[in-house]
C-alpha cells in the first residue's frame, strides 16, 4: 500500500515538474492576477459613474483586493449587490424626464375656474363663460388679462388718474393758494366760499372786515363784510 501512495506521489510530481505543466501554472497564476487586478480597476470606474464622492471608488477597489486573486469574484459578487443602483448619467437623464413631463404638463393651459383645458387663443371659455383674454382696441391682437400694456404694439391699457376719479365720482380736490393760512373756524366753509375768496383775491381788491363790537370777543363774533364805496 505504501509503495502504491508512493509511486502515485511520484508520479504526480514529475507530472507537475515537467516543463509544460509549470508553464500553465504559471500562466493560470497570471491570468488570475491579471483578472483580480481588472476586477480592482473595474470596481474603481464603475464607482466613479455612479457616486459624486470622491473616495468611494478606491474604497472599492481595496475591497476587491483585499479578498486576494483567489477570492476576488466572491469580492465582486459583495460589490455588486452594496453598489448603488443607478449611474449619475441615468439620474440625470431620469431628472431630465420629469423636467420635461413637468414643463409638457405646465404647457396645457386650463380655465382658472372649471380647470377644463382651453385653447391659448379662446377668450372666453366654452364651458364656464369664464373670460380668458381680451383683443388690443389698437392692433386688434389677443393680451392677456393681467397685461397693462400690449407686449405687440405698446398700447398702454392704464386709465388716467382723472378719468378713474371722474368715473368713481369723487370730487376734484381743491388746491390751496401759497400763502393763504387757513383758521380752525373757517376750516368747514363751502367750495363757493373758497372760490369767492380766491376770486377777490386774485382781483387785487382788499377785503373789508367790520370791527367787532365792544366787549365781544373775537372768536365769538364772526366778521361782518362792509359793502364796498
Amino acid at each position: 500500500m505504501d509503495q502504491i501512495i508512493g509511486e502515485i506521489g511520484k508520479a504526480l510530481g514529475g507530472f507537475f515538474s515537467s516543463a509544460p505543466v509549470q508553464f500553465g501554472l504559471r500562466a493560470i497564476a497570471v491570468y488570475l492576477i491579471i483578472l483580480w487586478l481588472a476586477g480592482a480597476y473595474w470596481a474603481f470606474r464603475d464607482m466613479q459613474q455612479r457616486t459624486e464622492n470622491p473616495i468611494l471608488p478606491y474604497v472599492a477597489a481595496s475591497f476587491i483586493i483585499i479578498f486576494t486573486p483567489i477570492f476576488f469574484p466572491l469580492a465582486i459578487f459583495v460589490y455588486k449587490i452594496i453598489r448603488p443602483h443607478e449611474k449619475i448619467g441615468e439620474v440625470y437623464e431620469r431628472n431630465l424626464a420629469e423636467e420635461a413631463l413637468l414643463a409638457e404638463v405646465e404647457a396645457i393651459h386650463s380655465c382658472p375656474t372649471c380647470a377644463r383645458r382651453v385653447d391659448d387663443e379662446w377668450i372666453i371659455c366654452p364651458t364656464c363663460r369664464t373670460r380668458l383674454n381680451r383683443v388690443c382696441p389698437n392692433c386688434s391682437r389677443l393680451v392677456g388679462l393681467d397685461w397693462s400694456l400690449c407686449a405687440w404694439c405698446g398700447k398702454d391699457f392704464e386709465r388716467p388718474a382723472t378719468a378713474i376719479a371722474a368715473s368713481a365720482g369723487r370730487p376734484a380736490q381743491i388746491t390751496p393758494l401759497p400763502g393763504a393760512i387757513e383758521e380752525p373756524g373757517r376750516l368747514g366753509r363751502s367750495a363757493a366760499e373758497s372760490a369767492s375768496f380766491s376770486d377777490t383775491e386774485r382781483s387785487g381788491v382788499p377785503r373789508k372786515l367790520g370791527r367787532p363790537a365792544r366787549g365781544a370777543s373775537p372768536r365769538s363774533s364772526a366778521p361782518d363784510v362792509l359793502p364796498e364805496g
